[in-house]
């Protein structure tokens, strides 16, 4: 599977909805593969029941509506399933290498292909795209994407770690973890992007967010491959604009002090 990793990355931007590495025919003992290949399909099948339960809430008005772009400690996130790479590509090839924010990156992907996801999408940008480790700090100029099938969380230190809990959730890593883990210690702007994906993950967490003053932005459903958590933050009026994929770059770049990257001729 190594070696078709952008083909992977490719059909999950298409909107597949998720990938497994099966065992070869004639290789020792398949149980592994097939367990693993059982498991997601029993997550799909939660993912399907459960995305359209939640209550709604009020709308709550973003901080990003009177304040400086330019102020320090801010930090753009990301979280993403089905249909993710691609669209995080898109997004990330018309950022800057001088964009002036951190850039931390939940996509579900299973852990033994985030390492490839990473370096792929490290190809899509002027950005420097990596694995997230603990201890790491979200810094200017680069990309973390969360690398495990743990969940990754922003101590009160500014320092990331990745944590087991909860445990039951069907979304590993979770974009709900770490947003509840960024509405509770940073202590900066945050404008948060939930884009395609089934499911529900990262609407309850762009809700705190907002709450909390950030810049919440969900992709609309003509743009995305699939329309499942976008629709959650939708929902629950978690996010202050529903913008097209297309739109979502510019947006970003107007809330921060440096000029949309043109495309390569």
């Amino acid at each position: 599977m190594n070696h078709n990793s952008a083909m992977v990355f490719e059909a999950m931007g298409a909107g597949a909805l998720d990938a497994v590495n099966t065992p070869m025919l004639g290789m020792g003992s398949q149980s592994e593969g097939r367990d693993l290949l059982l498991r997601k399909i029993r997550m799909i099948g939660v993912l399907n029941r459960t995305s359209s339960m939640m209550p709604t809430a009020p709308p709550a008005r973003s901080r990003w509506e009177a304040t400086d772009p330019s102020t320090q400690g801010c930090l753009l996130t990301i979280g993403s399933s089905s249909g993710g790479p691609q669209a995080v590509a898109e997004i990330l090839r018309r950022l800057p290498a001088d964009f002036p924010a951190p850039v931390v990156l939940i996509q579900h992907v299973d852990e033994q292909f985030v390492a490839g996801l990473a370096d792929w999408l490290d190809r899509q940008t002027a950005l420097k795209v990596c694995l997230a480790n603990e201890g790491d700090r979200p810094e200017v100029g680069t990309v973390l994407l969360a690398g495990s099938n743990n969940h990754l969380i922003l101590k009160n230190t500014g320092e990331l770690a990745y944590t087991p809990e909860p445990l039951q959730t069907p979304y590993r890593p979770s974009v709900d973890v770490f947003w509840h883990s960024l509405a509770a210690c940073w202590q900066g702007e945050i404008m948060a992007i939930l884009l395609t994906g089934m499911g529900r993950d990262g609407a309850r967490g762009m809700l705190e967010l907002r709450h909390k003053g950030a810049c919440t932005i969900a992709q609309d459903e003509a743009s995305s491959a699939v329309y499942g958590m976008p629709k959650a933050a939708k929902e629950l009026h978690a996010a202050l604009e529903i913008l097209s994929l297309e739109t979502i770059p510019a947006i970003v770049m107007s809330k921060f002090p440096v000029q949309i990257r043109q495309e390569a001729q």
